[in-house]
């Protein structure tokens, strides 16, 4: 079994359900057949400006290519995202202009882990095992709902392009 034993056996993203930012559960079995970008944001990260407004820019070249950005606010690194899951949704719509979807604010690292962030952990480890390092780590998702690639929170939106493409089935 080994020292994945707890790890939930789902075998793609869509099996599992996540709160929206009011608290509505999401099934993300509807983003079957879409290429997904799931990342974990805060507000006030020296990483944020940047983030948010590359992950703008490339949500909207391909959000009608069947690509979409998921959003999971989290607070856990420096209580860098402090306020309401409805704040930090506001924040990233009204100042980065996002349209894709921002969650409710979620737990990437220890017990209280949401499990879809245990099905990514434990799809690709990264630099410092399973745990999420900081904001804005990255895991790119096929349209099969199989993580393909999990990029750190320094990797910059605009340079996971050509992985977007290439998952978009596109050269």
């Amino acid at each position: 079994m080994g020292a994945f034993h707890s790890t939930p056996t789902a075998s793609s993203i869509h099996e599992f359900a996540v709160k929206d930012s009011f608290g509505k559960d999401v099934d993300l079995g509807i983003y079957k057949g879409k290429v997904l970008l799931v990342v974990n944001v805060a507000s006030k990260c020296g990483l944020t400006d940047n983030n948010y407004t590359q992950l703008t820019e490339l949500y909207n070249k391909y959000k009608n290519r069947d690509f979409v950005v998921l959003a999971f606010p989290c607070n856990q690194f420096l209580n860098q995202e402090p306020g309401t899951s409805q704040e930090a949704k506001e924040f990233a719509c009204t100042r980065y202009k996002a349209e894709y979807p921002i969650f409710q604010k979620v737990r990437v690292n220890g017990p209280e882990t949401v499990p879809v962030y245990k099905f990514l952990k434990a799809s690709k480890g990264g630099f410092l095992g399973s745990r999420i390092k900081w904001n804005f780590t990255k895991f790119l998702i096929g349209k099969d709902g199989k993580v393909i690639k999990r990029f750190s929170p320094t990797t910059s939106p605009m340079s996971i392009e050509k992985d977007i493409q290439k998952a978009l089935g596109e050269k």
